[in-house]
């Protein structure tokens, strides 16, 4: 059923002493795809200060801004309206040799070879490899997803940005950043083409309507299976319409909601919330 969600991402950032000055970027609108429009999209920042947007290599939005003022904190604020469906019937599976053709002539290259993120051992390439075997693309994406989730229990807090795919298999526990490191690089490693996507996921399937609930950012993968296919796999689900897609790219490195540098002295992390409304 269609869904209309109304999302607000608010990132808060203090400084341990006043910025001299900032230069960011953020990644928090929303795309128009099939199965996904948006509606609306509007990124505040406070201090106030003029943004620029572009579209990067990846083809998602991004918003630019700089603060030229000493400032003690910045505060942005993404809000968008955006209409979901739920995704098309899954196509037919090519053949593996096809899969493979296609990537050495095309830029799915680029999402068949490893970061350091998604950088997995040799050995766990093998349980993939024996958890896959004798099933079609779309077979060994659910069976990877699922060799790695029962693996890495999803406990938030339980690992950090600079944590790789690698670790986060070592220690069992991660956030979905990391689970979908570890199935775009074991499926990569198969040689399924494949893309991290970071967005939202509204946290109630069957959400009252006009009723703001607390969520989160969340992150997926898309395997290429003869089109680009979404599957959770934190959630063992396809993505359906409660996901919206804001970025794809190789790693999170390639869709970091909020980066940028600043001249002053560190301050704790940032701040942030996520607010849905689902309003139709």
């Amino acid at each position: 059923m269609t869904r209309r969600l109304r999302i607000r991402h608010i990132t808060r950032v203090s400084y341990a002493q006043a910025a001299v000055r900032s230069h960011n970027e953020v990644r928090m609108t929303p795309l128009t795809l099939p199965g996904q429009t948006t509606l609306d999209a509007r990124v505040l920042v406070s201090p106030s200060t003029p943004t620029w947007s572009y579209w990067d290599y990846w083809g998602t939005q991004v918003t630019g801004f700089d603060l030229m003022e000493p400032h003690e904190d910045l505060t942005i604020t993404a809000v968008s309206l955006v209409e979901t469906s739920p995704p098309a019937d899954l196509p037919p599976a090519p053949a593996w040799a096809e899969v493979a053709r296609r990537v050495a002539n095309s830029r799915l290259l680029e999402h068949a070879v490893q970061t350091s993120r998604t950088a997995v051992p040799e050995e766990l390439v093998e349980r993939a490899r024996a958890a896959a075997a004798g099933l079609d693309p779309h077979e060994t994406a659910v069976a990877v997803s699922d060799l790695v989730a029962d693996r890495v229990s999803y406990i938030p807090g339980s690992t950090g940005v600079n944590t790789s795919a690698a670790e986060a298999w070592d220690q069992g526990a991660g956030v979905c950043q990391d689970i979908a490191h570890l199935t775009a690089g074991l499926l990569r490693a198969l040689g399924l083409p494949t893309r991290y996507v970071s967005g939202y996921l509204h946290p109630e399937r069957d959400a009252e309507l006009h009723r703001p609930v607390a969520g989160q950012s969340h992150a997926w993968i898309e395997y290429w299976a003869g089109d680009w296919t979404g599957h959770d796999p934190t959630n063992r689900t396809r993505a359906d319409e409660s996901h919206v897609v804001v970025g794809r790219g190789r790693d999170y490195d390639d869709v970091t909601p909020h980066k940028g540098i600043y001249r002053g002295v560190a301050g704790g992390p940032p701040e942030v919330t996520v607010e849905f409304t689902r309003v139709a």
